[in-house]
Parts: C-alpha cells; sequence; structure tokens
C-alpha cells in the first residue's frame, strides 16, 4: 500500500469520530497495539530530542525498505509513533524523503497537540526522514 493510500485510510479512519476524546481514545488503543521495542534498541542515541516524554525511534533498512520500529512512555505519544510508523514504514528511503505527511492536518492531530507535543511530532517526523537520508546516502 502506497503513503498516500495509507494516509487517506487514516483520515477516514478519524472522520468517523466527531468529538476529540473519541480520537484520543483510538490514538491510545493504536499505541497499545505497536509491537514493544526491543530492549537493545532503547539507547540513548535511539531516543528523539524534543519530545515531551521519552520516545525511541529505531530504523532497519530490508530488502530496499526502511523498516521503523518505536516506543514511548506516554500512551498517547505512543499512538503518534504507531501512526507515523504505519504510514512511512516499509517504503523505500525516497518515498519516505519525499512524502507530504498531510493527515497529520487533515484528522486535526497538531491543533489538538499542546505545543511541547507538537514539536517532539515534528522531531519524531525530522528523525524518520534522517534515518532514509542515511540509508540512501549508505546506498
Amino acid at each position: 500500500m502506497s503513503i498516500i493510500d495509507l494516509q487517506d485510510e487514516i483520515i477516514e479512519e478519524f472522520s468517523m469520530f466527531d468529538d476529540w476524546m473519541d480520537k484520543y481514545a483510538l490514538l491510545i488503543d493504536l499505541g497499545n497495539s505497536l509491537e514493544p521495542l526491543n530492549t537493545e534498541n532503547k539507547t540513548p542515541q535511539n531516543i528523539i530530542e524534543g519530545c515531551q516524554s521519552r520516545v525511541w525511534l529505531h530504523a532497519e533498512m530490508h530488502e530496499g525498505n526502511v523498516i521503523y520500529y518505536g516506543e514511548s512512555d506516554a500512551v498517547l505519544v505512543k499512538g503518534i509513533v504507531s501512526l507515523l510508523i504505519k504510514v512511512l514504514s516499509n517504503h523505500t528511503p525516497d518515498e519516505i524523503i519525499n512524502t507530504d505527511l498531510y493527515f497529520i492536518e487533515q484528522i486535526g492531530l497538531r491543533e489538538h497537540l499542546s505545543p511541547t507535543r507538537s514539536n517532539g511530532l515534528l522531531a519524531m517526523v525530522k528523525q524518520m526522514k534522517m534515518f532514509a537520508l542515511a540509508y540512501k546516502a549508505k546506498s
């Protein structure tokens, strides 16, 4: 499934709810379904700077695609990590680098986050794109 298709799927899923409390509940459910990050990947170099809570992101290259793994100690943020992984994982570095993550604005996520959480979201996106750039440079 393309990054655009995945974003459209998320927009559709979030559009089923009018109330942001329901959307927060969906984010928490997504976070709870995220596979826990292996302990060996919970390293200081995998911590995202700029996040209010602790967020770890790890990436690996597999058959030309970047695979992301992540976790957070905050349930809501873990849901955001889950969304980003769902959209960006298992795509080529070029697809990841060149994508516009329009779903963040479309579902109203950025406007419903505190300023520090919003900064953390931007830091997560930036780090995921940096991983993709690093893998592209290696190939």
